[in-house]
């Protein structure tokens, strides 16, 4: 066994701590926190870098409280439970400036601190909570065995209300998904994932009964190999009543498959922020890629003359005209369905765009989008991430182009006790002097 006494200097993407062994190698450590000394264990070893297991901290940080979950370590959802929560808001911070600098390529990035969240627990308004061979709960970090628990504290009341019924009273139903979406008022919509081939309808009854605040429960017949607890055919089997949300002065109806941000006082933070550095003008037109049920669209749409948004998503650009129609914005918007990586291009080529917002998944946006941008006169782009890896390397495309100049980052912690950070970037178009004589 190959054990180290070591001091942890830094933080890596997944929030570990790092150090360095005699060798020099780097060693990525769960749980340890930067300023601590700490003895590891050696679980995977490679040329450069090792990941170790934390044994003992025999020096810890003054940021190091006890976790308040006793499945902490274990479950993949948390990584920052074990420090103060202004420490892992620094140190989220630092890991946005990291990337930029290191993978971005940006001199001394202008990264502001990152954004607080009003609930630190309690806070998401949709959850995944798997099932398998009568295990439910929530995965183990780094696989797909489940850890057997009655609730999460990340998720909300009725979340772990419904999914400890439907864990008690599923019995010998196939279930592999219990899927709450959670709203303003507390209403939910409820979606059980299977095979298809079992009959949720007496359970989905008796949920409806249990609860007053569960306005309809769906079934999601999953795909063969499923990429995640949504991907499927879905049919309603209980309750009628649509489900609304607001967010930002608007509202929104939400079908079990949409998009929709997972901390609803945050997105609105996170829209004011974009919008703030989008710096839209009543004439502009801007276009919203990847713009799902057209949170940020509408948003926008409210500050300008008129928003395109793009959409793979059907469901989404469904709900999207349908909440446009709701606020009164239809004729300020139009959305599209389809790839961003054809759509976008094509739209390129005959509009022409003040600003771009790009709110991608995690992979980022896609190569021809980016080439399309740099062809574009697009003064200003405005890039949401949930992955500060990927936004590195497309602000990289960005600027290394010579079109665009990085301008600052905004981090917004959506996602509180967990690794992850939301960050909004400002990239504004630089011009030449002919073009500036054309303006």
């Amino acid at each position: 066994m190959s054990v180290y006494e070591i001091e942890i200097t830094g933080i890596a993407s997944e929030m570990q701590g790092v150090g360095r062994l005699p060798d020099g190698r780097a060693a990525f450590v769960p749980r340890a926190i930067p300023g601590e000394t700490v003895e590891i264990e050696i679980v995977r070893a490679r040329d450069r870098f090792v990941e170790a297991r934390l044994l003992r901290v025999l020096k810890p940080s003054d940021s190091r409280i006890e976790p308040v979950c006793p499945h902490f370590g274990v479950c993949g959802g948390c990584q920052t439970q074990h420090m103060k929560y202004e420490k892992s808001l620094a140190l989220k911070r630092q890991k946005v400036y990291d990337a930029l600098a290191r993978l971005g390529g940006v001199q001394d990035p202008c990264v502001n601190d990152t954004v607080p969240s009003e609930n630190v627990f309690g806070y998401r308004n949709k959850a995944e909570y798997a099932c398998n061979h009568g295990y439910s709960g929530m995965f183990e970090q780094g696989s797909h065995r489940i850890i057997d628990m009655d609730e999460c504290p990340l998720q909300t009341d009725e979340a772990n209300k419904a999914f400890s019924y439907v864990k008690k009273h599923m019995g010998s139903l196939q279930i592999k998904y219990i899927v709450p979406r959670v709203n303003r008022r507390g209403e939910m919509l409820l979606t059980l994932s299977t095979d298809g081939k079992c009959n949720i309808k007496p359970l989905a009854d008796a949920l409806m009964k249990e609860f007053s605040f569960i306005l309809g429960v769906y079934e999601m017949k999953l795909k063969p190999r499923p990429a995640h607890a949504l991907d499927g055919e879905i049919r309603k089997i209980a309750g009628n009543a649509d489900f609304f949300e607001t967010l930002s002065g608007l509202t929104f109806t939400v079908s079990p498959q949409s998009f929709f941000q997972v901390n609803r006082p945050q997105a609105e933070k996170l829209y004011d922020i974009a919008l703030s550095l989008a710096d839209l003008k009543e004439n502009e037109k801007i276009v919203d890629v990847y713009s799902g049920a057209g949170t940020i669209s509408l948003a926008a749409a409210k500050k300008c003359a008129h928003v395109t948004g793009i959409e793979i998503v059907p469901e989404a650009v469904r709900d999207a005209n349908k909440n446009a129609e709701m606020n009164g914005l239809s004729h300020k918007t139009k959305f599209y369905a389809g790839d961003a990586a054809q759509v976008y291009v094509r739209l390129n080529k005959t509009e022409k765009f003040d600003c771009v917002i790009v709110d991608p998944p995690r992979k980022g946006v896609d190569e021809s989008v980016i080439n399309a941008l740099i062809q574009s006169v697009t003064n200003r782009i405005v890039y949401v991430s949930c992955n500060v890896a990927t936004l590195a390397r497309d602000v990289k495309r960005l600027t290394e182009s010579g079109k665009y100049r990085f301008e600052k980052a905004v981090p917004v912690d959506m996602f509180p006790m967990t690794g992850h950070v939301e960050t909004v970037v400002l990239l504004s178009r630089k011009t030449n002097a002919s073009e500036a004589s054309l303006m």
